[in-house]
C-alpha cells in the first residue's frame, strides 16, 4: 500500500533545521545545496528559523518544534527535510504536532541527529519516515560525490519500484576538508560491505544514529522492537569508548533479543581510542556470540555517498549477496 505519490520536478521542498544553526554557520554551504536541489527542479521553502542561530542551536526546544510544525501543516509542501542534524534535535518531541503529520502524510527525510524526529513521528502515527540525505551536509557537498547521493536520492524518491536492490557505490570518502569552499577532490576509497553470518532475513527496517537513539529510547517517542525487525544503526565522529557504550545501550534494552538483523553503517572518522577495533568488532562484543546476520560498512550514514531508507517497510538483507532490498512499496 503507499502512501505518497513519488516526488517530481516542480513538487515543493521544506528546510527545517532541528538542532545545529547550521544554515548560519555553514551559510556558504547550506545557499550551494539549496541551489542544488533547485538546479533539479525542486522549489524550497525554508524553516523560519532559516539563518537564525541561538548559541549551538538554531532556537528554543518550542521554536525549533514551531518551524517543523507549520512545515507539516502545510498542504503544499511535498517533502520536509532536515537542513543538518546536530546534538538535542530530542528536545522537540514533547512539542511536535503529531496530528498534523497524521492528518496531512508527507514525506519526512534526514539522519543523524534528525533520528530522534523520525523515530518519534513513526512511532506515534505509524506513517513511514526516511533516513537519507540533508541538505547542508550532502546537497551541499561537491561534485561528483553530491551527484552520486543525488543519483540514489533520485531513484529512491521519484522512481520507485520494487524489489529494488540498492547498488553498492563503487567509492567513498570520509575525507575531512573545507566544507565551505573548494580545496581539492576528496580522497577515495574502494567500497566493500562486510557480511557477518551468512543468511537472508526479511524484516520492518527501524533504527538511525545510535548516539541520539541514546537519548529518548525508552519514551513512548521510541518505535516498539518487534521480533524480526532489521536494526540500522549508525554514528559519526565517536570514539571507541562511546560506541560501546551506545552498542551496550542497545543490548541492555533487550533489542538484540528481537531483530533479526543488523545493518551497521559506515561510521565517518571513527577513532579506535588504541583498541585496534572496528566498530564492527565493538558490536560483535555485544552479540555474545549470537549468530546475528550483518551487513557493515553501508553507505546509508555520514560518510559520501548516502543513500534512503524507509523506518518502518520492509526489506530483505543478504549477507552472502551483501545487497539490500527495497521488497515492500515505500512511495
Amino acid at each position: 500500500m503507499t502512501m505518497f505519490r513519488p516526488l517530481k520536478s516542480g513538487d515543493t521542498i521544506g528546510i527545517f533545521s532541528p538542532s545545529a544553526p547550521a544554515t548560519a554557520t555553514a551559510k556558504q554551504r547550506y545557499i550551494r545545496g539549496k541551489e542544488f536541489l533547485q538546479s533539479k527542479g525542486f522549489h524550497i521553502i525554508e524553516g523560519n528559523l532559516t539563518g537564525k542561530q541561538h548559541g549551538y542551536r538554531s532556537g528554543t526546544p518550542k521554536e525549533r518544534a514551531e518551524e517543523l510544525n507549520i512545515l507539516l501543516r502545510d498542504s503544499s509542501i511535498k517533502m520536509v527535510m532536515s537542513s543538518i542534524g546536530g546534538t538535542n534535535s530530542n528536545s522537540l518531541l514533547p512539542y511536535i504536532d503529531y496530528e498534523a503529520f497524521k492528518n496531512n502524510p508527507k514525506i519526512v527525510v534526514g539522519y543523524s541527529d534528525t533520528t530522534a524526529i523520525l523515530l518519534a513521528l513513526y512511532a506515534k502515527t505509524n506513517i513511514p519516515t526516511y533516513y537519507g540525505p540533508a541538505l547542508i551536509p550532502s546537497f551541499g557537498e561537491f561534485e561528483p560525490l553530491v551527484n552520486d547521493t543525488y543519483s540514489y536520492f533520485e531513484r529512491y524518491f521519484c522512481q520507485p519500484s520494487i524489489p529494488y536492490s540498492i547498488p553498492m557505490p563503487k567509492v567513498w570518502s570520509d575525507e575531512m576538508i573545507n566544507w565551505l569552499e573548494f580545496e581539492k577532490p576528496k580522497q577515495l576509497y574502494q567500497n566493500n560491505w562486510i557480511g557477518i553470518h551468512e543468511d537472508v532475513v526479511e524484516g520492518r527496517l527501524i533504527g538511525g544514529n545510535n548516539n541520539t537513539m541514546y537519548g529518548f529510547i525508552g519514551t513512548p517517542y521510541f518505535p516498539v522492537i518487534e521480533k524480526g525487525d532489521i536494526l540500522l544503526i549508525e554514528d559519526s565522529l565517536k570514539g571507541a569508548a562511546t560506541v560501546e557504550k551506545n552498542f551496550a545501550m542497545l543490548k541492555l534494552h533487550g533489542i538484540f533479543d528481537k531483530v533479526g538483523g543488523i545493518i551497521l553503517g559506515k561510521h565517518e572518522l571513527f577513532d579506535d581510542e588504541g583498541t585496534g577495533k572496528k566498530p564492527i568488532d565493538l558490536l560483535l562484543e555485544q552479540l555474545d556470540g549470537r549468530a546475528m546476520p550483518i551487513l557493515a560498512d553501508v553507505d546509508c550514514a555520514h560518510t559520501h555517498p548516502m543513500f534512503p531508507l524507509t523506518i518502518g517497510k520492509k526489506i530483505r538483507l543478504n549477507t552472502l549477496k551483501k545487497s539490500i532490498t527495497c521488497i515492500e512499496p515505500w512511495i
